[in-house]
């Protein structure tokens, strides 16, 4: 039983363009998420799925240089585009990474895959994020089953779903049973995604600090304890929801 998890990248960025192959700590952004994300034992293959605008020619170069596969697909309808990374790598369990997630951690990616493994295949859906989000924003892992995948592709006909990819899976609980990945203490507040230059600048605070990608999302809560000012920089960005 084979885990893919598949990055989704581009260039074209509203609110920080070209974010992620910004470089974080001597390394593009999504050098950084990948070479994280590697490190999940429950994951098999790693996939970027990039889209077929001009400016992702960019993505494309680094991945080819960088020994990362990467497919390209539509800028709008990711959903499509997971679909066409699925097809050309198949596998039984997908997982959604976005790459503006430079702080994703190898552990909590597991714990997720895990959970979806060991209730599969009553449950088609897993994540960290709904309904209820314990976890920084940054650490966001989602795992679905091929067959609803499939299916998502082939009736989810809400354009705003699509760009999202798994909405469909989430709230149609008529035709999918799903499952929340929680812990005791929330964390929610905490925001190391980034859609700006105050994210960016915070998640920097942290690769600087530490001057590797190895560090757990753990250590990087403690060293925040220690730096209150780090969350400063980007306590007014507000997330994007889905429609």
């Amino acid at each position: 039983m084979k885990t893919c998890a598949i990055v989704q990248a581009r260039m074209g960025s509203s609110r920080l363009p070209g974010k992620v192959l910004k470089d974080l700590a001597g390394a593009p952004m999504l050098a950084r998420v990948l070479t994280r994300l590697a490190r999940a034992e429950t994951v098999d293959r790693v996939v970027v799925a990039t889209t077929v605008e001009p400016a992702d020619e960019a993505v494309v170069g680094f991945c080819t240089a960088s020994g990362w596969t990467v497919i390209r697909g539509s800028e709008t309808d990711v959903l499509d585009r997971y679909h066409r990374a699925f097809k050309a790598h198949p596998a039984e369990a997908i997982v959604r990474i976005t790459g503006d997630c430079p702080l994703v951690d190898p552990g909590v990616v597991d714990e997720v895959v895990g959970a979806f493994w060991k209730l599969s295949p009553d449950v088609s859906y897993v994540s960290n994020v709904v309904p209820l989000r314990t976890y920084p924003h940054g650490l966001d892992v989602e795992v679905f089953s091929a067959a609803a995948l499939e299916r998502a592709w082939r009736d989810d006909a809400n354009p705003a779903w699509r760009e999202h990819v798994t909405p469909y899976l989430y709230r149609r609980s008529d035709l999918f049973r799903t499952h929340c990945v929680t812990r005791p203490v929330d964390d929610s507040t905490v925001r190391w995604t980034v859609d700006t230059q105050a994210d960016f600048d915070r998640v920097s605070c942290i690769y600087d600090y530490f001057g590797t990608d190895t560090f757990t999302w753990e250590e990087a809560l403690i060293a925040e304890a220690a730096h209150p000012e780090w969350a400063l920089l980007n306590c007014d960005v507000m997330q994007r929801s889905v429609a």
